[in-house]
């Protein structure tokens, strides 16, 4: 490992501590997730033999990986009964990873199941590639819902007709009523705009399957019977307002990588905004979604136990603590720097990125920290994902702080991982951030 972060020097990459590990064990060792509609991903390693403490902690950290990557809730393990018993202990209710499993749980409906296997029974990977945008013709409604305000565009022929932007409080609402009525006015003002409405795409933070509800921030603070009742299906009874027309919820994370991709009019696109989280989305080769959660925040990065813990699933070392405004928070602690204690988080960030506009060496040190994470993190998402562009967004990133983020970065990879040294980070262009965005949710689905 050349790059130690200056602040955090107890930092250990998950993808160094993967290699040292399967090149020291010897056994052969397979993991299959399986999610909705019978897709699997299956993920090959090496083990020690026997009862190993090694083993268990390196297999678990991988199939935390997986099941934020993926997304899933049958695990099919195969190749030592020692691991494959511990793993049936630590996911389940009872066990250390009982966030994980009640969470997969209620996202797709089903009970968790970790499956013992033979080796040769672990089931091999069947994919995914959901066509999802670059759809722009006719008359189109493309809706972000975001936490502080939302966005409708109405876009004719791929181009953006009218775009308004409404402050509203979804976080802070326990009726159901209130998102849904807010929903439905955006949605009209921009059908009003346009002869008819051909389709409609939605970007929406939080987990969509089959354009249902599954979980999502937005809807924190209704309770479950509502959310049951009026939530799930919430998007699919708003478009029905308007007839039989064709309509796509996705991630607001993939809608932002599917933004990138039709900018650089290629694929193989993973998408990361550095914001008040770390939020992800992907496009593959073909321009088309793997139907995958990329709930990357949840991803362990850092193998280091005694890594800052992620308050809400009650891990170690996960993506949010690295690649989030909760980042610079803590670096900056590291680095002495004074922060208000009663400021929001926003507000301490701003805090050091004034620091950074005034070339304080210690925010740049911050910076240059953050990068490092990245340069080792994105060779550990190349383990699951193939990736050309890695596009970076978010407040963390603005201005010069996100040019050192992005510089030390390229040198982590160019040094350590030359097979990965072509893949090149960017910034999203004016056109992506102007009304990339709109039009990419507006193109989601497909016109009869």
């Amino acid at each position: 490992m050349k790059y130690v972060p200056t602040l955090e020097k107890s930092f250990r990459p998950m993808i160094i501590e993967l290699r040292k590990f399967n090149a020291s064990a010897s056994d052969h060792f397979a993991i299959c997730v399986e999610r909705q509609n019978g897709y699997r991903f299956r993920y090959d390693m090496k083990v020690f033999s026997g009862e190993n403490q090694e083993n268990y902690e390196m297999v678990e950290r991988v199939i935390k990986t997986i099941l934020w990557v993926v997304g899933g809730f049958k695990i099919y393990l195969g190749g030592n009964d020692f691991v494959v018993k511990k793993m049936q202990e630590v996911f389940s209710l009872n066990g250390a990873r009982k966030f994980d499993v009640d969470f997969m749980s209620r996202v797709y409906d089903k009970p968790f199941e970790v499956i013992a296997c033979a080796l040769e029974d672990v089931p091999t990977t069947i994919e995914a590639s959901l066509p999802a945008g670059g759809n722009l013709d006719g008359c189109r409604i493309g809706f972000d819902a975001g936490g502080s305000d939302r966005k409708v565009s109405a876009v004719v022929n791929g181009e953006v007709i009218y775009s308004e932007e409404t402050v509203w409080f979804p976080k802070l609402n326990e009726d159901p009523k209130y998102h849904y009525e807010g929903i439905l006015d955006s949605f009209k003002k921009a059908a009003a705009k346009m002869p008819r409405v051909d389709a409609i795409g939605v970007s929406s933070a939080g987990i969509y399957i089959d354009n249902e509800v599954r979980v999502a921030s937005l809807f924190i603070k209704v309770p479950q019977d509502l959310f049951d009742k009026q939530v799930r299906n919430m998007y699919i009874d708003v478009a029905k307002e308007f007839g039989d027309v064709p309509l796509t919820v996705a991630n607001d994370g993939d809608v932002t990588a599917l933004a990138g991709s039709l900018s650089l009019k290629e694929g193989r696109v993973l998408g990361i905004a550095m914001g008040t989280s770390e939020a992800v989305g992907y496009v593959n080769k073909d321009g088309n979604l793997n139907g995958w959660l990329s709930e990357l925040a949840f991803v362990p990065v850092d193998y280091n136990k005694g890594a800052m813990v992620d308050e809400w699933s009650g891990d170690y070392g996960c993506g949010v603590k690295y690649f989030s405004q909760d980042s610079v928070i803590k670096l900056a602690g590291f680095a002495k720097i004074p922060l208000d204690e009663k400021a929001s988080p926003a507000e301490k960030l701003k805090e050091v990125q004034k620091l950074m506009a005034n070339h304080d060496p210690r925010a740049k040190e911050i910076y240059e920290n953050i990068g490092v994470y990245l340069g080792y993190t994105i060779a550990y998402y190349a383990e699951f994902y193939d990736i050309k562009y890695l596009m970076l967004l978010g407040r963390v990133t603005s201005g010069e702080g996100g040019d050192i983020i992005i510089a030390k970065a390229r040198e982590v990879l160019k040094e350590e991982f030359p097979e990965y040294k072509d893949i090149q980070i960017i910034v999203p262009d004016e056109w992506t951030r102007r009304v990339g965005q709109s039009i990419a949710a507006a193109s989601l689905p497909k016109t009869k």
